[in-house]
């Protein structure tokens, strides 16, 4: 039997973000504009990486290029869905199945990317701490291996909360108090016992992304030593700069979300507060973080735009 046979809500109502329904103009404009950014500086970077062979040839840039892709599709799961809300009140509406998908899309993203910032940080780890076995151990066919275990453990991960989700009927009502179809909201609306979700999502959403970002904390812990162990000053400073770029993105991205999901009862404002960050705002950070402190992807991107604009002129 189909989800959609099991529940009498056909259709849900997003509630939209929080204090912003006076003026919803100027927010439509601001979140234009950062969903923008988002995606154009995103898609620079991949495309960079992907026509620079010098560049996803390399362990580093191969897994930078997978995050651009991830958070321009992240920040496409919802944002479009928020600028028509603002626009028009209608168009907050989604049907059953849309919000389905909408979820399992979020959380298979969303978890691929936790899962990619891990395998980032064992890559710095090995080019660091072993630079001599680096290549060995981090070659072509390991780093291909890894991006898609990332892939394919988001996707499992995705279908598991989603199937748990929308198993339970939905009988009404069918406002959901969120600018997005997320597995909290959700459950708030289910006319049935949800325990068993809550224990998975406190088992698995929570356990996991604190153990992936327990994973970094000491693969980091290993680097700062070495770091230290650089005779030069231009040596550290450049694993410095490296590392503090990923480690920035880590600790933005990894805070908001293992907050929600451990402490689902948060208010609403907060909840909604934190959610935005590291669904929107994040994803629009990372093309600078990492483009601000990498001067290889700096050049790389210099020569690609530059031979695009020679490319147009003839």
């Amino acid at each position: 039997m189909e989800p959609g046979n099991r529940s009498g809500v056909k259709v849900f109502i997003l509630g939209g973000l929080p204090n912003t329904s006076q003026f919803p103009v100027l927010f439509f404009l601001i979140f234009l504009v950062v969903y923008l950014m988002t995606v154009l500086g995103n898609l620079l970077i991949f495309f960079t990486i992907l026509s620079e062979a010098q560049l996803h040839r390399l362990p580093m840039y191969f897994f930078l290029g997978n995050l651009s892709f991830l958070d321009t599709c992240l920040s496409t799961v919802t944002v479009p869905k928020i600028l028509a809300g603002f626009i028009v009140a209608r168009h907050r509406t989604i049907s059953f199945t849309g919000c389905l998908i909408q979820l399992y899309t979020f959380h298979f993203l969303a978890s691929t990317e936790c899962f990619l910032y891990t395998v980032m940080a064992y890559d710095r780890y090995l080019a660091i701490c072993r630079p001599l076995n680096y290549a060995m151990l981090m070659n072509r066919k390991v780093c291909s291996g890894l991006a898609a275990g990332t892939w394919i453990t988001g996707s499992v991960h995705a279908a598991i909360h989603t199937s748990l989700t929308f198993r339970l009927p939905y009988c009404g009502p069918n406002q959901v108090d969120y600018f997005f179809c997320d597995i909290p909201p959700m459950l708030k609306l289910a006319c049935a016992d949800t325990s068993v979700n809550h224990t998975v999502i406190l088992a698995n959403i929570g356990i996991v992304a604190a153990g992936c970002f327990m994973l970094i904390c000491v693969s980091y812990v290993y680097i700062v030593v070495a770091i230290l162990k650089i005779q030069t000053m231009q040596g550290r400073h450049r694993a410095f700069s490296t590392c503090s770029a990923h480690l920035t993105v880590v600790i933005l991205y990894y805070g908001p979300p293992i907050f929600i999901y451990m402490f689902p009862s948060s208010s609403d404002s907060t909840y909604g507060a934190l959610a935005v960050f590291y669904t929107i705002i994040t994803p629009m950070l990372n093309p600078f973080i990492y483009t601000l402190r990498n001067k290889e992807v700096k050049r790389s991107l210099s020569r690609w735009l530059s031979g695009h604009s020679v490319l147009q002129e003839r």
